[in-house]
């Protein structure tokens, strides 16, 4: 990573840190200090559209480790959330257990089937690798619908609001600052990952997997471990959406959402922790502008009301992932890297 003209590393230490000047550490406290003010400034409405993008955010972090830097395709992201969902409702339904245990019991149940799907990852890849990780959506799908009174069939199973030492999250301002916290620590553990051995390898595979094996990187070890990475933060936003909602039901991890999580990295930039922020941010708050644009055309058209918010939000999703495959296929954090490192050779930009 380039640092501003005149400021040089060190020590290693130095070189490998994330935050690496004074007023890198002043931008991050700023940034961190008005990020837990929002809600003393935002509306319910703004607060539980944050809330939503932070709990994709978490889903999405964890594509972009096992699509970004492994390159392993995956089409049920969406099903590893219900994994969790459910997991989450029927522990705290059946079991009673506290907040503090489902998450990361979660996480461990939604890994654990995701190691499963990733097992075929050894022997098969591109579209064929595809075809399996989208076989977890139906066939996930298809065990909670069958699966009687634990899954409560097609009713969805109702679970009560978390609460954390008497404080009870009821609200969007309380759930704000349940959220945001996992959403930081989630993105920095994904951050960090991909510098160490394992995102090494990661890499070493996306890159070319028949030299990397050459190289001595365990495939099977590395792919499937991504799978279960992958699928274990799936687990958590599962966990965090369904007790956002109050309720899992499978209808709530659509298809769809794991198409358009492989959108937004298609946007943000694959590879890359911030592009999952920019492209997380920027496709849900497009997806919001759209059903804002579908009602005031609506009204102003009455004759499109009934088809204009399902048509105009699923085309203009597709033709700006499309615009951004053929004129931005690094996506938004491509720009980024570009006009920091602009920045940072100011003055000398020859």
């Amino acid at each position: 990573m380039g640092l501003p003209c005149g400021t040089l590393n060190e020590t290693y230490k130095q070189d490998m840190a994330i935050v690496r000047t004074r007023l890198q550490w002043g931008l991050l406290l700023v940034f961190l200090v008005l990020l837990f003010l929002l809600p003393k400034f935002l509306n319910d409405y703004l607060l539980s559209i944050i809330n939503g993008v932070a709990i994709w955010l978490i889903a999405v972090f964890g594509l972009n480790l096992l699509t970004g830097y492994c390159g392993q395709i995956n089409l049920g992201q969406a099903a590893f959330m219900a994994v969790g969902g459910y997991t989450s409702a029927i522990l705290a339904t059946r079991f009673g257990l506290s907040f503090w245990v489902v998450p990361p019991a979660s996480a461990v149940v939604a890994g654990l089937v995701g190691m499963l799907f990733g097992l075929p990852a050894l022997r098969v890849k591109g579209f064929y690798l595809a075809m399996t990780t989208l076989a977890a959506q139906f066939i996930v799908t298809w065990v909670i619908i069958h699966g009687g009174d634990i899954t409560q069939r097609t009713y969805g199973i109702s679970l009560p609001r978390p609460n954390i030492f008497g404080f009870a999250f009821n609200n969007e301002t309380r759930y704000f600052y349940l959220i945001i916290p996992f959403a930081l620590l989630m993105g920095f553990f994904a951050r960090n990952l991909a510098r160490t051995r394992v995102g090494r390898a990661f890499v070493a595979i996306r890159d070319n997997d028949l030299a990397a094996e050459v190289m001595g990187v365990n495939l099977f070890y590395y792919k499937t471990l991504a799978f279960v990475i992958c699928a274990a933060y799936a687990g958590v936003a599962g966990s965090l959406w369904t007790y956002y909602l109050g309720v899992a039901h499978y209808e709530h991890y659509a298809l769809m959402d794991s198409v358009w999580m492989l959108g937004m990295l298609i946007v943000g930039g694959m590879g890359s922790t911030m592009g999952v922020v920019f492209g997380t941010i920027f496709i849900r708050g497009l997806n919001e502008a759209v059903t804002y644009g579908s009602s005031v055309l609506s009204v102003t058209v009455p004759s499109m009301a009934g088809s204009a918010g399902a048509s105009l939000g699923l085309v203009t999703l597709g033709l700006v992932i499309i615009l951004f495959l053929i004129f931005e296929p690094r996506g938004i954090n491509h720009r980024w890297e570009i006009t920091k490192h602009t920045y940072r050779i100011f003055p000398f930009s020859y």
